[in-house]
């Protein structure tokens, strides 16, 4: 098969899928995420060396206790993640390339980087403790906006590249087209959807997804550059792993969630 039809066609079920689970209930997007959580932490031991058995472990426990300290939605505990993404951010800039590292670091960055991000985005579809859709789905909406328009922005006018020693293809012209048209989906999405959220809660929530969308994907390039390897996973055929789909709203989810805790 063609690799664009492909891409095409792994693209439209990931989308008719992701959609689906988040209008029809609560139970059906927590059972999807799910799934892409046992997915992400196969891929990301796989991406960071780490033993499959002891990193599922460690995952469950992990999240089974932070949701029994408190189960509440909106919970603000999951924001001790906040610190480590910022380490992130700083490491992202540093030279070296780091193959070599404890089995704590390693366990340090799933729990950072996929299990506690995986928890927070299970709590983003909430607004005054009760299931709101709309709220998960604006946020990927906008997430495919500013991948789309960074891409054919960049295509069309990208002439300066964005972090070339990391991710040779992306440019800082579709940086600032993605930021521009998510800018406009977050409008759209205050204009003509009953979210019950401000114009300046869109506003945040829209800069924050195409700056630290962009730096989450730029995270996980590294990893995979550490790792020599160029998906994260094969399931999504043309598009990679999970966590290739998932890296933008992984990583802006802790920043998510406290825009969350501060406007609303």
């Amino acid at each position: 098969m063609n690799e664009v039809v492909k891409r095409t066609l792994s693209g439209i079920l990931y989308i008719a899928l992701l959609v689906g689970a988040i209008l029809f209930s609560k139970d059906t997007f927590l059972i999807l995420f799910g799934f892409f959580y046992i997915v992400a932490v196969f891929e990301f031991c796989r991406l960071y060396q780490i033993n499959k058995i002891t990193g599922y472990a460690i995952s469950v426990i992990f999240a089974l206790s932070l949701f029994f300290i408190n189960n509440n939605t909106l919970n603000s505990t999951y924001l001790i993640v906040l610190p480590f993404s910022c380490y992130l951010i700083i490491d992202l800039f540093q030279n070296q390339f780091s193959k070599e590292n404890s089995t704590i670091k390693k366990y340090l960055h799933l729990i950072g980087y996929v299990v506690i991000p995986f928890l927070i985005i299970t709590q983003l579809p909430y607004l005054n403790e009760a299931y709101t859709p709309l709220l998960i789905l604006s946020i990927f909406i906008m997430i495919w906006c500013n991948d789309t328009f960074a891409y054919i922005c960049g295509k069309l006018l990208g002439k300066h590249k964005l972090y070339e020693k990391i991710s040779p293809k992306k440019t800082i012209e579709g940086f600032i087209g993605g930021v521009v048209f998510t800018q406009i989906a977050a409008f759209v999405i205050f204009k003509f959807t009953n979210t019950q959220a401000s114009l300046l809660f869109w506003i945040l929530i829209g800069l924050a997804i195409s700056v630290l969308g962009t730096v989450g994907d730029l995270v996980e390039s590294k990893y995979k550059r550490q790792a020599g390897i160029k998906d994260s996973g094969a399931i999504m055929p043309g598009h990679g792993g999970i966590l290739d789909r998932l890296d933008s709203i992984l990583f802006a989810a802790p920043f998510l969630f406290l825009i969350y805790k501060i406007v609303m």
